[in-house]
């Protein structure tokens, strides 16, 4: 069956113009691997191939795809209005949306600022950070503290407060005054670990030695991400986040956690600040607000930090950063739809009450061929292969080329295979993710 209209069978010279983002443009183009429909847990090639969505689209899809309620609102919204400016005018979509993310939120983060996308909402959370301290009187505070490994989106901020080497090496000295914690990962340690490990909170320890080589009055903020998606799903030891959250604020850095990933349900609560009992002074969002639909992200703050700022005469403007698609309001009128739908359905439970499923069918490719660790929390889980001498990360690209060839659509990031389904997901679902995974690496060299 072809579900795809002539007009849009792309000759091999159509394929040249578009430069593709974090992509093998020459492997691609040279046999294209096109999506043209999709629904709930399912993709649809141009020749009527159903592929199984084992990633949520790129970590987003929360709620799975094209679901009604979300297409619903999206298309009345485009027909009421479809923008209005975001500076100095609002509309009352921005203010329900934050509403509804405020009342998510963990503790004293009551406020929201509205981006685009996870890279604005990292670049946006620390240029907030050093606004903050400024107005605070102190100044001098201007070092940022990322992690090794760490995936912050790709503005000049974000990699320069990550930590992976290859978004990193082309693009010169970045921002100055950023410095490193180590990653948590330790296979020797850690591995085939369920849910958090148990050895690595001492890690955090490493902040005391940056603080003690910098001195706190020039250390700004420290931003993480609760679970390390991107590298390859980095789970935290136990007691390292509130490690760092005891560290932080006995020395008045501001801990901001990158949740673009991991809030809206993916392990199995609004935020994971909620799954780790860790309160940070600021939350990065994006991909699952939507569920992907439409492309939107922010910063919830605390109450301190806003009304730091409020302050001078009312008619001066406080804060000189801004977008001009902030709170866009096809992308609000998705943020409303897609929250309430996660409630109707109680989604983020259900995540709760699947990831024990999804645990014992990741873990159950413990000994398949070129498996050397399992690791998990919630819906997200990831399995790192042993990579080829000399070659790495041909292993798990190759594993995911031919999960696709299987229908099955995972991610490949180095030799790590990452699993993020959405959040409907179905126990015979993960059962053909797994077993697909399996397949392809018992035939995998």
């Amino acid at each position: 069956m072809t579900i795809l209209s002539d007009q849009l069978q792309l000759a091999p010279a159509e394929l040249d113009s578009y430069w593709m983002p974090f992509t093998a443009n020459r492997q691609f183009k040279a046999a294209p691997r096109m999506l043209v429909k999709a629904e709930g847990m399912y993709y649809w090639t141009a020749h009527g191939r159903r592929i199984l969505d084992g990633f949520a689209g790129l970590w987003c899809c929360n709620a799975g795809h094209c679901r009604k309620p979300i297409v619903e609102a999206i298309q009345k919204q485009a027909a009421t209005m479809d923008y209005a400016p975001a500076f100095q005018m609002g509309h009352p979509l921005a203010f329900e949306l934050s509403n509804r993310i405020v009342e998510l939120a963990p503790g004293k983060l009551d406020h929201t600022f509205f981006c685009n996308s996870g890279s604005e909402a990292v670049d946006s959370a620390l240029k907030i950070a050093l606004a903050w301290h400024r107005v605070r009187g102190e100044g001098s505070r201007t070092r940022l503290i990322g992690r090794e490994r760490g995936y912050h989106g790709v503005g000049f901020g974000g990699i320069s407060v990550g930590g992976i080497a290859a978004n990193r090496k082309m693009f010169g000295t970045m921002l100055t005054g950023v410095d490193h914690l180590a990653h948590t990962h330790n296979l020797e340690k850690n591995a085939y670990s369920k849910g958090q490990p148990e050895w690595g909170a001492q890690l955090a320890d490493e902040l005391e030695r940056l603080v003690v080589l910098h001195d706190a009055s020039t250390i700004a903020a420290v931003i993480v991400e609760p679970v390390a998606g991107s590298t390859g799903v980095l789970i935290p030891p136990k007691g390292y986040l509130q490690r760092l959250r005891e560290i932080t604020k006995k020395h008045g850095i501001l801990l901001i956690f990158d949740e673009v990933i991991t809030a809206f349900g993916r392990l199995g609560a609004a935020f994971g600040a909620d799954v780790y009992g860790v309160e940070p002074d600021m939350i990065t969002f994006a991909k699952g607000v939507t569920s992907g639909t439409v492309p939107m992200g922010g910063v919830l703050v605390s109450s301190d930090i806003y009304h730091a700022f409020m302050s001078g005469p009312p008619g001066a403007i406080e804060l000189f950063h801004g977008y001009t698609y902030s709170a866009h309001p096809l992308a609000c009128a998705a943020g409303i739809a897609t929250l309430q739908l996660y409630e109707d359905e109680g989604l983020f439970a259900r995540a709760a009450r699947m990831a024990p499923a999804f645990e014992r069918a990741l873990h159950s490719l413990k000994g398949a061929r070129h498996v050397v660790d399992i690791r998990n929390q919630g819906l997200v889980g990831g399995i790192e292969l042993a990579p080829r001498a000399g070659s790495p990360g041909a292993r798990g690209f190759e594993a995911y080329l031919r999960c696709y060839e299987k229908n099955v659509l995972v991610r490949s990031t180095g030799d790590i295979l990452a699993v993020a389904p959405a959040l409907i997901v179905e126990e015979t679902q993960l059962d053909q993710i797994v077993s697909t995974i399996r397949e392809v690496l018992t035939a995998l060299e």
